[in-house]
């Protein structure tokens, strides 16, 4: 067995199945690390809303949501980050000035999910956000997520707010915008300050880029089978895909 205190795990394509379903067997692996002592939490890049459901089933420790942006012991938030209104409304306008009327936003705010949608999509995407054409916004954004494939728009998209950080997706024609030290990674070490415990205590799980530096950062870091490759390759181990409960099977084999 090794000596890990804390299982911090992606969702998409990680701990969630491709049709977003957690498995039997994922829910008893956790409720045995839970009977050992294993804290355990989700590291994702939605926000605390869009999860709520994957909250009630399995009753993390922990959160780092919104990639970093908001993190959670419990129902506390214990650290936030997020752009001021200036950058916020900056990449708003930059967006619809880069890419016109038709572009595609999503905005995460520390209560809320915000979406443009051109067509209503809620039905079939996500049912708990809320609709709003973002001309005129009016809060401070955790994150803001464009849909582009374009790597130059989205840097001067990016520029427009001044130093921040940004990344694309792997499965979806998608960028992620989010203030400078929002990042998975840090979430990691702040919790482990947080919690009194040494890096080396943490695994962690992930399948895309915005995973890579947070199975770095981590003790021991654990690549999904369907991870991108670079994702693979800053990986410590590899273990089955998420269709196949890589995560479970991996903590079943290794920590229980």
């Amino acid at each position: 067995m090794l000596p890990i205190n804390l299982i911090l795990t992606d969702l998409d394509d990680t701990l969630l199945r491709s049709d977003k379903t957690v498995s039997e067997r994922t829910v008893a692996v956790f409720e045995r690390c839970r009977e050992v002592g294993i804290l355990f939490g989700f590291s994702t890049l939605r926000g605390r809303t869009a999860i709520s459901d994957y909250i009630d089933m399995l009753h993390p420790d922990v959160l780092i949501c919104n990639g970093g942006s908001m993190i959670y012991h419990g129902d506390n938030v214990i650290h936030i980050e997020s752009f001021t209104l200036e950058q916020t409304r900056a990449l708003l306008s930059s967006a619809y000035r880069l890419i016109g009327d038709r572009c595609e936003m999503t905005l995460d705010t520390p209560d809320s999910l915000y979406w443009n949608r051109l067509d209503d999509k809620s039905a079939t995407y996500e049912v708990k956000c809320r609709y709003d054409e973002m001309r005129d916004f009016r809060e401070c954004a955790c994150k803001m997520c464009v849909q582009t494939t374009d790597a130059d728009i989205a840097a001067r998209i990016a520029a427009s707010a001044g130093e921040i950080s940004y990344i694309p997706f792997s499965d979806i024609p998608w960028y992620k915008f989010s203030p400078k030290n929002a990042t998975k990674e840090n979430g990691v070490r702040i919790l482990a300050e947080h919690l009194s415990m040494p890096l080396s205590s943490i695994a962690a799980f992930g399948d895309d880029y915005s995973d890579i530096g947070m199975l770095q950062t981590a003790g021991i870091g654990i690549a999904m089978q369907n991870a991108i490759e670079p994702v693979k390759a800053a990986a410590d181990d590899v273990t089955l895909s998420c269709n196949e409960d890589g995560v479970a099977d991996w903590i079943d084999k290794h920590l229980l």
